[in-house]
């Protein structure tokens, strides 16, 4: 069967002949080979290597791509997002705009309760034709695999819609996803005065549906001060897990919540936010196996501190960066600009902004067999980018698009 070849790169960066979970300062060793051949067949990467060790000849009617000058890299591993919702919500935007919080805006019905209103009126058909577009949007921009959560549903109905646009989504997208059971959100309005109820509701009514539909991998909570505390987010997070739904938590956005404390103590796969720690929240993720996973435009768009990269990467903390795409705090998908501004905003090396987004990002959707790295075996779900002068030129020239192909399964997007 005829081969994709890909010759001449200039640099085939994250290449690795296994796998490895990086920490703290390995987060900068990023591997890379100049003046590189990539071999793909079946969809899958084949072979890699110098180019002088190159064997090939052209009776095969294999297609070449000549990569002269540019750089070819893993696509993107989006392991936090928020897709799948019926509307955006600028209106809000301009709220900000006028000088109102985050929490404010939550309290006058907007935010999340916002957003579980329009799943309410949206049908599935809707919301998988939107979210399906948002996907072959992030795809064009470099995503090769990505997280989807629920959580704007808020109740039995309307949640497991989105889970099951989600399974649909699965079924249909040229690339790997996996869904994410995030019914603790918030709490709904009449809820509010009644947390054990709604617990009940997630546990009796929600979970036992979605555990016998296969609708979710993963159960996350909102873990915040005015949202879900710690010990109602060990509670939900045990009876996923009694299903077999591993955590991946919201943890330490808008406060010191105890949402790193609880997802380690859980030993949850990912704690996700971290725009606001302390020496005990990074202390103890250092000294665990679960990833920390920073959204940087999210704190970029509500105008908040960004997560304290350097000191978690210099504590020993295992890091991944991810876009949070929803259209309340961070309506993008763009995970070139998360690269960027994670060396911007957070000091991080080119190399550890890289490998956050690749291999530590696969890390945390389970999918580190799969994709994050060029290595024998893996989807080729890669970027190609235009020629540029170097690696660092990436992050660097944040307002370029430097991509000149997105490859999936190892067909041009």
């Amino acid at each position: 069967m005829a081969a994709t070849i890909i010759t001449n790169i200039k640099l085939l960066v994250n290449t690795r002949t296994e796998n490895k979970l990086l920490r703290g300062t390995e987060l900068a060793q990023l591997p890379v080979i100049p003046n590189a051949y990539l071999v793909i067949e079946n969809g899958i990467i084949a072979e890699y290597g110098e180019m002088k060790n190159l064997s090939w000849t052209d009776e095969k009617n294999d297609t070449i791509i000549d990569a002269a000058g540019q750089i070819v890299l893993p696509a993107w591993v989006d392991s936090h997002t928020h897709i799948v919702f019926a509307a955006s919500r600028e209106d809000e935007f301009v709220d900000k705009i006028n000088g109102l919080s985050y929490a404010e805006i939550a309290a006058r019905g907007g935010g999340i309760l916002n957003s579980a209103k329009k799943i309410n009126e949206a049908s599935e058909a809707e919301l998988l034709k939107s979210a399906l577009g948002r996907i072959h949007e992030v795809m064009q921009l470099g995503t090769g695999a990505i997280e989807i959560k629920s959580g704007y549903g808020l109740d039995v109905p309307n949640e497991l819609k989105m889970l099951r646009v989600i399974k649909q989504l699965k079924a249909i997208s040229p690339i790997p996803i996996k869904a994410t059971f995030l019914g603790a959100h918030t709490y709904p309005q009449r809820y509010k005065d009644n947390h054990e109820e709604y617990l009940d509701c997630l546990i009796d009514d929600m979970l036992p549906v979605i555990a016998s539909e296969g609708l979710a991998d993963y159960i996350d909570v909102f873990c915040e001060t005015g949202f879900f505390t710690p010990g109602e987010t060990e509670i939900i997070c045990r009876a996923g897990m009694k299903h077999g739904l591993r955590p991946k938590i919201h943890a330490n956005q808008l406060n010191l919540s105890g949402g790193v404390q609880t997802g380690v103590a859980l030993n949850a796969l990912s704690v996700d936010h971290l725009e606001t720690m302390d020496e005990v929240s990074i202390a103890t993720l250092a000294m665990s196996h679960t990833i920390g996973t920073m959204l940087p435009t999210a704190a970029y768009f509500l105008r908040m501190n960004y997560p304290p990269a350097r000191r978690m990467i210099d504590e020993g903390c295992i890091l991944a960066l991810a876009s949070d795409y929803n259209p309340g705090s961070s309506p993008s998908g763009n995970m070139n600009q998360v690269v960027s501004m994670a060396c911007i905003q957070m000091k991080m090396l080119p190399e550890e902004a890289i490998n956050a987004a690749t291999i530590n990002g696969a890390y945390a959707m389970g999918l580190q067999d799969e994709v994050g790295s060029i290595t024998v075996g893996k989807r080729a779900n890669l970027i190609i980018t235009k020629p540029v002068p170097s690696l660092a030129y990436l992050p660097y020239a944040f307002g370029s698009n430097l991509i000149d192909k997105v490859l999936i399964s190892g067909e041009v997007v």
